[in-house]
């Protein structure tokens, strides 16, 4: 018999972040989120999405232990675009059809007594929420921007009837690759046939004055790829102060025209998902010890976010800031690079790792399904 209950104290949603810790020990594959941005995700007066989304989360318990929780979310500002969707995210349980079925059918209510006619995810709030569901990589590490899951997750969702709609892939390459005295040649010619500059930079104090043209760019780059929600101002001022802060300005390329207007970005960061194991969802007390010597080690990087405006796309201008932070990675003596997810269809991105060597690395699925 499996009982769903509605978390509706603090304490509960503390057990609804917790849970995956219980279900992956001993996994040596999972990267645990910190529970401090867990919570200050899912908790409505922290998170500035929930001015524009509603949601709610349920525990599954099973012989009176908790076996599974789902959240269930409406993006009212995605939907204006995208149609009436429910999301479903945060979704974890055990190898168990009945808490699955159980879980499944209590946010597709949700959502249809909200007037919803389709469900998909798993998403989060917005598209800076870890998304997608693993299909191939269950043997590798995933990035800090990675769900991790078990093989029968998505074995669960066929047997639901979900159908997969779309893929985020990602790439492993070496990071230090040499750079093509052509691409050289070619991207000169780019940036004085459009006068462009390529910054890069030694000081946050340098690169924080575009930290938020940065996100207004991205706005416009993303829009038209799946399921985008545009940011808001207040959710580009909570990813600035959580990510603007510890950054490593020396793996931040910004392009700007003739006007210092942000029209191309590239941000990596070093690999941070070995100390998150470490810290185990805790700060403290010695948790941020881990992250820290991490953000100083460089052998391994994650390539974390990278956009062109709309306005320049299809004039190579994504080649001036991908060879800029290659020539970083070989004056820090780089070794490894993880592309940052990637959809499929979106050809004019994926269609640039085709310049370097690389390998096939980890791919996630969003599934969808008529109410």
């Amino acid at each position: 018999m499996v009982e769903i209950k509605l978390v509706s104290t603090k304490k509960e949603l503390k057990e609804f972040i917790r849970f995956p810790h219980d279900l992956f020990r001993g996994n040596e594959y999972w990267v645990p989120p910190l529970d401090s941005d867990e919570m200050d995700t899912l908790r409505k007066d922290k998170n500035p999405a929930f001015e524009h989304c509603e949601a709610e989360y349920w525990l599954a318990y099973k012989n009176g232990r908790i076996a599974g929780r789902i959240a269930g979310i409406i993006n009212h500002t995605a939907n204006k675009k995208w149609g009436k969707f429910v999301r479903f995210g945060w979704v974890d349980f055990i190898d168990d059809i009945e808490v699955v079925e159980a879980l499944f059918r209590t946010v597709e209510e949700w959502g249809k007594s909200k007037g919803m006619e389709k469900i998909q995810g798993p998403l989060g709030f917005i598209d800076m929420d870890n998304e997608g569901m693993l299909v191939e990589g269950f043997d590798k590490m995933p990035t800090i921007a990675n769900i991790y899951n078990y093989p029968y997750y998505p074995q669960m969702m066929v047997k639901l009837g979900y159908e997969g709609k779309e893929d985020w892939i990602q790439f492993k390459m070496k990071a230090s690759q040499s750079i093509p005295e052509k691409m050289e040649r070619i991207n000169n010619l780019i940036k004085e046939k459009y006068n462009l500059k390529v910054l890069s930079f030694k000081k946050k104090k340098e690169l924080l004055p575009y930290a938020k043209p940065l996100f207004n760019t991205l706005n416009l780059a993303f829009s038209n790829l799946y399921g985008y929600s545009e940011l808001t101002e207040k959710e580009i001022d909570r990813l600035v102060k959580n990510y603007f802060t510890f950054i490593n300005p020396e793996l931040v390329c910004i392009v700007v025209d003739e006007k210092d207007e942000v029209v191309a970005f590239g941000i990596s960061m070093p690999t941070l998902s070995k100390a998150f194991q470490k810290a185990k969802g805790k700060l403290f007390p010695f948790g941020f010890i881990h992250i820290l010597k991490a953000l100083k080690n460089m052998d391994e990087i994650d390539l974390y976010l990278n956009g062109v405006h709309p306005d320049w796309q299809k004039k190579g201008v994504h080649s001036l800031y991908y060879v800029e932070m290659n020539k970083a990675f070989i004056r820090n003596n780089i070794k490894v690079a993880i592309t940052n997810p990637q959809l499929e269809n979106n050809i004019n991105a994926v269609n640039v790792w085709s310049n370097y060597e690389n390998e096939p690395y980890l791919r996630r699925r969003c599934y969808e399904k008529v109410l």
